[in-house]
């Protein structure tokens, strides 16, 4: 079971796939905990819910680099998980909206021993200018993750 990270082209969405044990049931439970998956890196912040549609949240992390909020906007129990940035505000970068009106998530999908999890970020293109920092920051948590859910 290892990760894998698509082949980044010009208009392609970042993107990145791994194999949990679990099945697809508590696999999606642990998704829903946004606290859980999306923190532990650089000092974040996390307020607001994320356990059904319409639901917001708050991200804050690299002190103060990093603002964004989220509204869960797709729910599939055991399939998919998709949050719409509804706000952002990332100071190192000469766009700091960049991230607004993107979307990001998760699907899964049952294997015979476990569960494919692909999580993407649609409008992380390689052409913007957060593309690398992001990316990369999404590697480490994906890379985290697959370790906690092994």
């Amino acid at each position: 079971m290892g990760i894998a990270k698509e082949v980044m082209m010009e208009n392609t969405d970042y993107t990145i796939s791994f194999e949990s044990s679990r099945s697809p049931e508590k696999v999606f439970e642990a998704l829903l905990d946004v606290r859980h998956w999306w923190s532990g890196l650089y000092g974040e912040e996390i307020a607001g819910e994320s356990r059904q549609v319409n639901d917001e949240f708050t991200f804050h992390a690299g002190e103060g680099m990093h603002y964004s909020k989220q509204k869960l906007v797709e729910l599939v129990p055991g399939k998919k998980l998709v949050w719409e940035v509804i706000d952002s505000n990332l100071s190192f970068l000469e766009k700091e909206d960049e991230w607004t009106s993107t979307k990001f998530g998760f699907e899964l999908s049952g294997q015979d021993e476990g569960t494919n999890v692909t999580f993407t970020h649609k409008g992380l293109l390689p052409q913007i200018e957060c593309f690398n920092n992001c990316s990369n920051a999404w590697t480490a948590y994906m890379h985290k993750l697959a370790a906690e859910l092994k």
